[in-house]
């Protein structure tokens, strides 16, 4: 029974103990955000973050253990009630590949367009492991499957999944993302029914 006790004691503190750090970490890492809004939760377990600097958080956003974020020479911009699942991968930038002569490790220079900003708006789901590329504009209300591969930006309140990503469909009907809009967001924040019955009829014309 004793050992019983000294085993969940140590559990205790060793948790407690990495609770504390990664709130310290994250007090530190918010620090250097360009923009943070506020219940922002980062949690820093197995996670490695590059080029904080560049990073644009929202409010109400939570960043789970084993993100990977890179942002070198773009943004990272986040909009506010934004989730995560486990093991995301947000990468702004690749290498420049077109020199000629050159091993692609030792190119340093880089092209405008080897890096360019994603942007994840308001009241995303990314699922688990979801790995999303440079340039890409996920748009509100969307969903993420877990596990897709995102190198193409989506509209507003699409559901899209796979390996490369792909649109599937959309989650509401047009006059239901009226009636969702009209309850969380300000009127000069929401998309007009011109604007929602245009983006239908061109992604369900693509399908």
């Amino acid at each position: 029974m004793l050992a019983k006790f000294y085993i969940k004691f140590i559990v205790f503190v060793y948790y407690s103990l990495i609770r504390e750090f990664n709130k310290a970490l994250q007090f530190h890492l918010q620090k250097r955000i360009d923009k943070c809004g506020t219940n922002t939760r980062i949690n820093f377990t197995n996670s490695t973050f590059c080029g904080v600097e560049n990073f644009e958080f929202g409010s109400n956003v939570y960043i789970p253990h084993g993100a990977t974020f890179y942002s070198t020479n773009a943004k990272l911009i986040i909009g506010d009630n934004v989730m995560f699942g486990p093991n995301p991968t947000i990468i702004t930038g690749d290498h420049r590949t077109n020199v000629i002569g050159v091993p692609m490790c030792d190119v340093h220079e880089k092209l405008p367009e080897n890096d360019l900003d994603v942007c994840i708006d308001d009241e995303v789901w990314c699922g688990a492991n979801v790995t999303i590329l440079k340039g890409v504009t996920i748009g509100r209300g969307s969903i993420v499957a877990a596990c897709s591969l995102v190198s193409r930006s989506a509209p507003p309140y699409s559901i899209i999944a796979g390996v490369p990503a792909k649109f599937i469909k959309f989650r509401f009907n047009v006059d239901e993302i009226l009636q969702h809009e009209a309850v969380i967001y300000p009127m000069e924040k929401r998309l007009s029914k011109e604007k929602l019955e245009e983006l239908f009829s061109k992604y369900h014309r693509g399908m």
